[in-house]
């Protein structure tokens, strides 16, 4: 019998000059980028901590804290393999993953087949289990606002099958 979880994430970052803006391990053309101790990838983020969440790992602050000086400038992508080996060695298969990632500016959509590509290479899954989207806040908050990005993740896991 098998074994299904669900696990969520979020992230959220400042936007900022002199930072490129790395979003699912691509790079998006834009004047400002993310401020992170890493690249500042929110999307991968928050698919790191929905992973970790469903296979009841902790979270991507547990396992890549922001004081390792080893992780300064690190490729989320190759924090997401690490990731993906971690929930693998538990005996747990990516079933589906869906994220939205919410920025006022830059228009993301002619992004969102790249990086499906990307998170699907490395999670080792078909691009038709992968679902991104982008939206806007309508000008609300500190995303309207432009003075950061966010996203959120969900997964699903299954072990046993």
């Amino acid at each position: 019998m098998s074994e299904i979880r669900n696990g969520i994430g979020y992230d959220a970052h400042r936007l900022i000059t002199d930072a490129k803006l790395i979003i699912g391990g691509i790079n998006v053309p834009h004047e400002y980028g993310l401020k992170g101790h890493s690249d500042g990838d929110v999307l991968i983020h928050a698919v790191i901590d929905s992973l970790l969440g469903a296979a009841a790992l902790g979270d991507i602050g547990t396992h890549f804290p922001s004081t390792d000086p080893e992780l300064r400038g690190v490729s989320s992508i190759s924090l997401l393999q690490k990731t993906r080996n971690m929930v693998v060695s538990e005996g747990w298969g990516v079933v589906f993953l869906d994220a939205t990632i919410l920025a006022e500016k830059p228009r993301l959509s002619p992004y969102l087949f790249l990086m499906k590509s990307r998170i699907s290479k490395v999670l080792e899954v078909d691009c038709s289990n992968i679902n991104l989207k982008a939206t806007t806040t309508d000008g609300l908050g500190f995303i309207g606002e432009q003075e950061g990005i966010a996203s959120m993740s969900i997964c699903t896991l299954e072990r046993g099958s």
